[in-house]
């Protein structure tokens, strides 16, 4: 009953992400982004990664989208309509789609006896942890993955200083 959920739901993601970048209509796009990822925390529920599932549907179908809003609505929407549309992109991209498509159908195809990952096969297995899987995220976020963490922060705070600094006023 799990595969077939998964299968409606990785639909709902692919369906709704082609409509997004073939959309038109920019605020239609915006909310096939939406759709996408609540169908991708919705995948998250299904993986029995609930905090995962609940920052994907927080912080991108609510904080990411509203500022993509926010940006639709500050663009003049006339001159988007006067760009012509997958004018000299059509051929890098229809041959990135071939080679990516061409990866998946290798990658299908070498693997299928067995869809599924063997679990004991991964590296990184993560601890049991009693108090479940946002305990024993935070536990490996914090022990194991410290040093990755900690760059990112920094990265972070440094992108916002320079945003901080391009959009202040000149004196």
């Amino acid at each position: 009953m799990e595969i077939y959920a998964f299968y409606a739901i990785a639909a709902v993601v692919l369906s709704s992400a082609v409509l997004m970048v073939t959309s038109r209509h920019l605020v239609h796009s915006v909310v096939y982004m939406v759709i996408s990822f609540v169908a991708v925390g919705a995948l998250f529920i299904l993986l029995e990664a609930e905090f995962v599932a609940a920052v994907q549907i927080l912080v991108y179908a609510g904080g990411i989208v509203v500022l993509f809003l926010f940006v639709v609505m500050l663009v003049n929407v006339s001159e988007t309509y006067q760009v012509e549309f997958l004018h000299r992109q059509w051929l890098p991209a229809t041959v990135l789609s071939m080679i990516l498509a061409a990866q998946i159908g290798f990658l299908l195809w070498g693997n299928a006896g067995g869809l599924a990952a063997d679990p004991s096969a991964s590296g990184s297995v993560l601890r049991a942890v009693e108090g479940g899987n946002t305990e024993t995220m935070g536990m490996t976020l914090y022990t194991d993955y410290l040093l990755p963490f900690e760059v990112a922060s920094v990265l972070l705070l440094v992108a916002m200083i320079g945003a901080i600094y391009l959009s202040r006023k000149r004196v």
